[in-house]
């Protein structure tokens, strides 16, 4: 039996909070820092050896996150599961922290396990562009009509196809995604719109985003919104709003 097969062998789940702005995305890749690989390179540092990183959703460039889950099996028996944290932010850099750890059951895939996942995406609504918040939200140069974006959102709920929301390089298999809920509120001078489902297409908030908010500005029908999701084209879908505003808030478990 090897060094590694005798050790305890556990599995940990992390929260992680990440500034987006200087990332590539989630995802490892050839060309380009990754929170993935970043995560994974302090893993190594506390394990000796490589460690894979199961995170619970793949974040673009420029997307951030307040709530991503990850996983991964660990044999480092020196370090508590509630103080992982405490460990790998001594090594990360500054624009990614964990903010939780702790032991999960062996069957538990921060992916596979998720039932729901919660963005957030911020505008701000001002005549004045900031230049401090350029890299945290959307700046729009209008106030908006939040009743009729709530109308728009209450015609995602539900289980759709949202092929008109994709973008051109999605790969998943299935475009169907159940929508829980989704609104807009307004928060300390933003306006926030809340977009919870069991997952999403590529893009697909920000497609969504880009769309409510010209159908908002030509004042269009409420019942706009299904029409453009039952046509399955994205010709007829609205700009994707740039990633800057959106952050993953929350993932769910049972």
């Amino acid at each position: 039996m090897n060094g590694l097969q005798e050790r305890k062998i556990r599995n940990i789940r992390l929260t992680i909070a990440y500034d987006g702005t200087d990332f590539c995305g989630w995802q490892v890749q050839k060309n380009g820092r990754t929170v993935q690989e970043t995560i994974e390179k302090a893993l190594e540092k506390l394990h000796k050896h490589p460690v894979f990183l199961h995170g619970a959703g793949r974040t673009d460039s420029g997307v951030h996150a307040t709530g991503q889950t990850a996983s991964f099996i660990s044999d480092a028996e020196n370090i508590p599961p509630g103080k992982f944290n405490l460990a790998l932010n001594s090594i990360l850099p500054k624009d990614v922290r964990i903010t939780g750890s702790g032991e999960v059951h062996p069957s538990f895939h921060a992916r596979f396990s998720a039932v729901a996942r919660t963005y957030h995406y911020y505008l701000y609504p001002s005549g004045v562009r900031h230049p401090v918040l350029r890299n945290y939200c959307w700046q729009v140069k209008r106030q908006f009509n939040l009743p009729l974006l709530n109308d728009y959102a209450a015609r995602l709920v539900g289980q759709h196809d949202f092929t008109a929301f994709s973008g051109p390089r999605n790969e998943d298999k299935s475009p169907f995604r159940n929508i829980h809920a989704a609104s807009f509120f307004p928060m300390n001078g933003f306006t926030v719109f809340s977009i919870t489902g069991n997952a999403f297409l590529w893009k697909m908030v920000r497609s969504i985003i880009g769309t409510l908010l010209e159908l908002e500005y030509k004042k269009a029908g409420p019942d706009r919104v299904r029409e453009i999701i039952e046509s399955g084209n994205r010709a007829l879908a609205g700009s994707t709003a740039p990633a800057t505003g959106l952050y993953l808030h929350k993932v769910s478990y049972t």
